[in-house]
């Protein structure tokens, strides 16, 4: 029962967030804060390490997506989705699931911009940000998600998609 209100729950959540990701460029705060309270109280629901293990996928979540959110990678409301998926996948699960959203987050970049005839602005964007990396800064201009002429993408379709491949694919359990 416990399991496939997680199920439900998470289709939920990715769905909801990759729709409106995709149609108003917003993942809102209601949504994964929500998504987040109900993936704690359905392992904390399981007993303590199950909890402790969504604890940790939360914190492996939100590490990895604070990281490209400093970067300026992904936005905000993907950083808090990352972590609510990541309190529902729980660790280690939650490794593989970000490694699947990252593949499937460049395929997903890679269609956009072609679609919109602007792969080769993609490259030079993509130069110019590896040589700010490896920087630390110094090199290369500074670019954010609201610099004039970002190319952006409704990153939670690829969240979505990866987390439910995941999820359903490696038979994920609470």
């Amino acid at each position: 029962m416990i399991q496939t209100v997680a199920d439900v729950s998470l289709i939920g959540l990715v769905c909801t967030a990759a729709w409106l990701d995709f149609t108003t460029h917003r993942i809102p705060n209601w949504l994964t804060v929500t998504g987040l309270a109900v993936a704690l109280l359905l392992r904390a629901s399981l007993g303590p390490a199950v909890f402790v293990s969504g604890l940790e996928g939360l914190g492996v979540g939100l590490a990895v997506s604070l990281g490209l959110y400093a970067l300026r990678a992904i936005g905000g409301g993907d950083v808090k989705l990352l972590a609510a998926v990541g309190a529902f996948f729980g660790f280690p699960a939650v490794i593989g699931a970000l490694g699947l959203m990252a593949v499937l987050g460049g395929a997903f970049a890679l269609v956009s911009m072609v679609r919109r005839g602007v792969l080769p602005l993609l490259i030079l964007n993509t130069v110019d940000l590896v040589r700010s990396w490896l920087s630390l800064g110094r090199a290369g201009q500074l670019r954010t998600l609201e610099s004039p002429g970002a190319l952006t993408i409704a990153y939670g379709v690829p969240i979505a998609l990866g987390t439910l491949i995941w999820w359903f694919g490696e038979g994920v359990r609470l």
